[in-house]
């Protein structure tokens, strides 16, 4: 992509830095082996050694997708969970390894396929882009490019995100394929 932008506008590197940093936050998604870690790492309890003195109980508020019951509107209900969650998480982060590959409990959840289907659509979209890429319109590309800074949160919050995301870059792509639609801003 880098060789396609700098052929078709020399000197211009806002398409390869945004696809480089969006594509990179697509795909570094917090599963639960990654939460499990940042837990168990060793980091969280000294921040809270830290901050905290004496005897205090951790309690931990979470939705585990395999466990939590939906409310009306079909999102995961959290629920309080007590120290002893520690120790399931320490085995949740040895079980990393199983990320991605049938044994996954976690990867046929929706809200995983999801996270999968947004970095396979995302460079879709890229490669969708690259055969009309020309200085003309590499700022709009750039913007289409950034719209997953757009996406934050998690459950139903990065779902309210993702629409509002989804309808920018339909908006954008509509700009893209109709030329004399085209206005160019920079990015963002």
């Amino acid at each position: 992509m880098r060789a396609v932008e700098q052929e078709r506008v020399p000197g211009s590197t806002a398409l390869t830095e945004a696809v480089a940093r969006y594509a990179f936050k697509l795909m570094a998604y917090k599963d639960e082996y990654e939460v499990a870690r940042l837990y168990t790492g060793g980091h969280f309890q000294r921040r809270l050694q830290q901050q905290f003195e004496g005897d205090y109980r951790l309690h931990f508020h979470l939705a585990p997708p395999l466990l939590a019951k939906k409310d009306e509107h079909g999102r995961l209900v959290k629920r309080e969970y007590g120290p002893w969650v520690f120790t399931a998480f320490r085995w949740l982060a040895k079980l990393k390894f199983l990320r991605g590959t049938a044994f996954d409990p976690f990867g046929r959840t929706a809200e995983r396929r999801k996270e999968r289907q947004l970095v396979e659509d995302y460079f879709a979209t890229i490669e969708r882009l690259l055969p009309k890429l020309d200085a003309g319109n590499v700022g709009l590309a750039a913007q289409i490019a950034s719209i997953p800074d757009q996406i934050r949160g998690y459950g139903h919050v990065k779902e309210a995100h993702l629409h509002a995301a989804k309808a920018r870059e339909a908006e954008l792509l509509r700009q893209w394929d109709d030329p004399l639609r085209i206005v160019v801003r920079e990015a963002a």
